[in-house]
């Protein structure tokens, strides 16, 4: 009989949804400038709260922020803000909304840069490349990092609010900059697999 392959301890069987985000999105590697934009401001919103929370409004979000259109966001009204406020399917913080029109502006200032794209500039941190951890428990890895450290201080300097180190440390994990899969579950070989 073979033996059972474990997934991340943090990522109950009970639990669908977010056995789904742990076995299809934590880890990958995303080089998609919208879709880092976007986690970075989820990351954002879920400061204070646990990412259950932000992963069960994920869909309410998308919808709520236009598809994370940041064209589209940096052009939200005093009303636009106040149907934010009102929507039950997100988090209604104003001070977190005006953080992501604000890191809208900046994102598109950075994509104006002619240094390339988004992606370039956050995956420029780890060297192209994810760093690769080999974590046994989930509860021994660390919560910040030199890296975090400095792209939360580089994307601070451009303007970007919500993304202190062990926000960004969460968002690294997440996009697949740092690989902290438990180094017994098939995903921390998968998702190596799929950097570029």
């Amino acid at each position: 009989m073979a033996a059972k392959k474990l997934h991340c301890l943090w990522a109950p069987e009970g639990d669908a949804l977010y056995r789904q985000y742990h076995d299809e999105d934590w880890g990958v590697p995303e080089y998609d400038d919208r879709a880092l934009f976007e986690k970075l401001v989820l990351d954002g919103f879920q400061a204070g709260l646990s990412w259950r929370t932000i992963l069960y409004k994920r869909e309410n979000f998308r919808k709520a922020f236009d598809g994370f259109d940041a064209q589209k966001i940096v052009r939200y009204t005093p009303k636009k803000i106040d149907r934010l406020m009102n929507d039950t399917g997100i988090i209604r913080s104003k001070t977190k909304i005006a953080a992501t029109i604000g890191n809208a502006k900046a994102y598109l200032e950075i994509m104006e840069d002619g240094d390339g794209a988004f992606r370039d500039f956050l995956w420029d941190f780890v060297d192209g490349s994810p760093i690769v951890n080999k974590i046994k428990n989930y509860k021994d890895h660390v919560v910040k990092s030199p890296e975090s450290e400095a792209m939360a201080k580089a994307l601070k300097a451009k303007g970007f609010k919500f993304c202190g180190p062990v926000i960004v440390y969460a968002f690294m994990q997440a996009v697949g900059m740092i690989n902290d899969h438990e180094h017994a579950c098939p995903r921390w070989k998968d998702v190596q697999k799929l950097a570029r």
